[in-house]
């Protein structure tokens, strides 16, 4: 929408399927709000619009203190887009201005710091700075009011360089200081402690068919780095996390639905999660990748009513409305999980993961990063050379060496692995010519695959998909017209789903 008459409308109805699309702000009252608001409508001249918080931020307005507009989900324009924009908010969204500043963002961006700066104030009113302060802001009501974590820490931990401006941004957002917003919330719900992890809600719009999602986490769990427990309607999915700062374990419940159909269909709302934290520095990338692995910012309405108009999707919308496309946690990790399998990402893990120094349950291990994977891929080559050099020696009498050809034999073993592109492909990410992070441009990483020898367009299609979130991917080989554009990917879940190719 952006007719500002017709988002009025939207404001008059309370529409939350434009929460996190937009945001109106009062001018009579200071205060600005998501269209769902449940307070009384004000009059049309009292009212403007903005496209993100931190742009009302920015404008003198406040928080509401009743529909905390800034809990909503993302707009969706984010994970679709693929320009500069889309890619921007990406990349704040985790954590890059915080942790690398301006700079850091547009160095990834290939853009200018000023050019960035002037697209994004352009479009949505507010530069990466402001972007990335409203994202502080909301990261410290969530701390304060949901863990015992001293003040203090909570301002580093959300990303702020000083206590004075951690102060600053909380009475200017929320119009109250950090002592009196965490006073304003029951001791009964600060539940919080470094061995309990923090309490999440992470909303979404509109309908989520989260049966689907958790059956295909089920089905990929890697043993060590994830596990999915519970009956279907009430699972838990939990997961290791290598974070910027530390390590994490996340938890994510699957919210109940009809008890009769052991659905998990529900008209909207949130996923209650738990997160584990070596650092709490974390907590605002760990909240973003989860965000894409359950694919939260995703907007139904569009999907569904572009893929319920075509005769051979109809039945299957209908069946799973709100039917999602899971991302990945950690892109990298995923695209080495495509390449090799379930099966040998499990033995990876055992050979080459990092332990953690707290086991969970059956949670020990973190996936192995591409660069110790790149490592062991040199390795095994060299093992390769050391075994055939030692084979010849022994074969041409050379006597006692047959333990030394053993002990080579031995070393070389784990680099069956990778046999085929998995060491090219660590490599490369290893060394940067394969990005896959947020705010890569998807055609440059696909390019980048494709020169990678021994990937498949059909693996390469995979990746785009899950590891770089992309709406609209069409794998060689099924019949997809043009009129499911620009939802193919969705489009394909449902055919899976209902167990058609």
């Amino acid at each position: 929408m952006t007719d500002q008459d017709t988002r009025y409308e939207a404001v008059r109805s309370r529409d939350a399927r434009f929460d996190g699309e937009f945001f109106f702000a009062v001018e009579t009252t200071g205060i600005y709000c998501r269209p769902s608001c449940p307070a009384v409508t004000p009059k049309r001249h009292n009212v403007r619009f903005f496209a993100t918080a931190a742009a009302a931020q920015g404008s003198g307005f406040r928080a509401c203190r009743r529909c905390r507009p800034d809990a909503v989900p993302g707009s969706a324009d984010w994970n679709a887009r693929a320009d500069v924009v889309g890619r921007a908010m990406r990349l704040i969204g985790d954590g890059i201005v915080d942790r690398e500043g301006v700079t850091g963002l547009a160095v990834r961006l290939g853009y200018s710091a000023r050019q960035v700066q002037r697209q994004l104030t352009a479009e949505l009113g507010a530069g990466p700075v402001a972007l990335a302060r409203a994202q502080r802001a909301h990261t410290a009501r969530v701390l304060l009011q949901t863990t015992g974590l001293p003040v203090t820490e909570i301002a580093f931990a959300a990303g702020f360089a000083s206590v004075r401006q951690f102060n600053d941004t909380v009475r200017t957002v929320y119009a109250t200081t950090p002592t009196e917003l965490r006073a304003a919330v029951r001791a009964t719900r600060r539940t919080a402690t470094p061995s309990a992890g923090i309490p999440l809600r992470l909303a979404h719009r509109g309908p989520y068919h989260a049966g689907a999602v958790f059956d295909l986490l089920r089905r990929e769990a890697v043993a060590g780095v994830e596990e999915v427990s519970g009956p279907p309607g009430g699972r838990t999915y939990r997961r290791t996390l290598r974070l910027p700062y530390g390590t994490g374990i996340v938890a994510v419940d699957e919210r109940a639905g009809d008890p009769g159909r052991g659905s998990a269909v529900h008209p909207g709302g949130w996923l209650d999660a738990r997160l584990h934290l070596t650092d709490p520095r974390d907590l605002t990338t760990a909240v973003q990748r989860l965000r894409r692995l359950f694919d939260l910012d995703s907007d139904p309405y569009a999907v569904d009513e572009r893929l319920g108009a075509d005769p051979r999707l109809a039945p299957l919308v209908a069946a799973r409305p709100g039917l999602r496309a899971p991302g990945a946690a950690d892109p990298e990790e995923y695209a080495v999980r495509a390449v090799v399998g379930r099966a040998a990402a499990e033995r990876l893990v055992r050979a080459y993961g990092k332990a953690l120094d707290a086991p969970c349950g059956t949670l020990t291990h973190l996936f192995p990063e591409p660069a110790v994977l790149a490592q062991a891929a040199s390795g095994a080559g060299a093992g390769a050379g050391a075994e055939s050099e030692s084979e010849s020696e022994s074969e041409s009498g050379s006597g006692s060496e047959s333990g030394s050809g053993s002990r080579s034999r031995c070393r070389s073993e784990p680099g069956s692995a990778f046999d085929g592109p998995l060491g090219v492909l660590a490599t490369a990410l290893a060394d940067g010519t394969v990005r896959l992070d947020p705010g890569v441009d998807r055609d440059d990483a696909q390019e980048a695959l494709l020169a990678v020898p021994g990937l498949d367009a059909r693996t390469i299609a995979e990746i785009r998909a899950r590891a770089l979130g992309d709406p609209d991917v069409v794998p060689p080989g099924p019949d997809v017209p043009d009129t499911w554009r620009p939802w193919r990917t969705y489009a394909l879940h449902h055919l899976r789903a209902a167990e058609e190719r």
